[in-house]
């Protein structure tokens, strides 16, 4: 009897031994399809089982974010603020046979935001600041598309910063009753000097103090997926630095066009502006909470 439960635990701790020999895809924390302009479209490209390898996904020319979840092939698509409703193609290469996947894009009208400046120089620049906001805006675009191939990005985000959130994505803004771009983040409202952390693992891909944004971190959570930190008032971490889920980045502040201390957060993927309350922790992804958006 001892001899036959002695063989039958060692072939199970042999069967054990296999199982985890086989390699497997970790499971990603997928954020919440919105199918719309700043939105984000998670589009299944089909089974883990029948699609060995992973697709490359392109956008265009701008390569697409892709990861395994629940034995499903998903691309995480960023819809540009500027992105036509109606009928877009992704496509998609499996090994060597490249095929066209379609997605939808649906309307979505987003309200205004008035805000006055009393400044009137962040409004009406001076051919300086506009010569400096220009090269600024280039610099910045250049970042937004930088791509880092990585086998599993983080896409379960936290809160940077211990605030109330407000100021929603996509505002059509006026300053001092002038059109202006977009609100392309997520606002959090905190005191000055309120500690400020990566909502996720990542690298550092620049630091900066610009006209517009103030003093901002940039970091890259690898496959164009991008999150900057913006009106900081202090700044702790350099570009190449390897950051964890929850560290310092800096501080809060108001530098750059602000009206107060608060953080700006966007997110970044595939080199356009999402909405990061997609991406936030699940606790912050019911209706009642991002309703309380102001």
């Amino acid at each position: 009897m001892y001899k036959l439960s002695a063989n039958i635990l060692r072939i199970c701790f042999r069967a054990s031994l296999l199982v985890l020999a086989v390699p497997t895809l970790a499971q990603a924390s997928l954020p919440l399809s919105s199918d719309v302009p700043g939105g984000v479209a998670v589009v299944p490209l089909g089974s883990t089982s029948t699609i060995a390898g992973k697709p490359q996904t392109w956008l265009g020319e701008q390569p697409v974010l892709v990861t395994a979840d629940h034995e499903q092939w998903y691309a995480v698509v960023g819809l540009p603020l500027s992105m036509t409703p109606g009928s877009h193609e992704l496509r998609v290469k499996v090994g060597d046979e490249t095929k066209t996947q379609y997605f939808m894009v649906n309307p979505k009208d987003y309200p205004e935001q008035r805000i006055i400046l009393k400044d009137k120089s962040k409004v009406e620049l001076s051919a300086a600041n506009l010569a400096r906001a220009e090269r600024e805006i280039a610099a910045i675009h250049e970042l937004e598309h930088h791509w880092s191939p990585i086998q599993d990005t983080d896409m379960d985000f936290i809160v940077p910063a211990d605030g109330k959130l407000a100021g929603r994505f996509g505002l059509r803004r006026f300053f001092n009753g002038e059109p202006r771009a977009p609100h392309a983040g997520l606002d959090v409202a905190v005191a000055q000097g309120t500690p400020v952390m990566a909502s996720a693992h990542g690298t550092v891909l620049a630091v900066g103090d610009y006209f517009f944004n103030g003093k901002t971190v940039f970091v890259d959570h690898g496959n164009g997926l991008i999150t900057m930190y913006c009106h900081l008032e202090r700044i702790d971490v350099q570009a190449g630095e390897t950051v964890g889920k929850g560290q310092l980045l800096g501080l809060s502040g108001k530098t750059g066009r602000a009206t107060g201390p608060h953080l700006h957060w966007s997110v970044v993927l595939n080199g356009t502006m999402v909405d990061p309350a997609l991406f936030i922790t699940e606790k912050h992804h019911s209706e009642t909470a991002l309703n309380t958006l102001e």
